[in-house]
């Protein structure tokens, strides 16, 4: 018997797709900081490094991929979780 629920696997609502690029995150508290991502989905980014660790789960930042294609537009986004990798975040509309 199949079960539509995902009962103790991922929850998450949007495929993850492997991406590395540069993100360009500010925040008060953090200033300005240059990482990388790990993954990218319709709902969120990971970022990988320690540079987020100060900032704690609700937190909104301002994200921008840092690439030779110009200027990138400027989202907002919300740390749902940090970790010993790096730190998943939402975008927010």
């Amino acid at each position: 018997m199949t079960s539509s629920t995902n009962s103790g696997r991922d929850k998450r609502r949007h495929e993850r797709l492997p991406l590395c690029v540069k993100i360009r995150i500010t925040h008060n508290s953090l200033g300005s900081v240059v990482i990388k991502t790990r993954d990218i989905s319709d709902g969120g980014v990971y970022l990988v490094g320690d540079e987020l660790e100060m900032l704690p789960p609700g937190s909104v930042v301002e994200g921008q991929i840092q690439d030779e294609y110009g200027e990138r537009p400027v989202v907002k986004m919300e740390v749902v979780r940090v970790d010993s990798e790096g730190a998943g975040l939402r975008f927010l509309d």
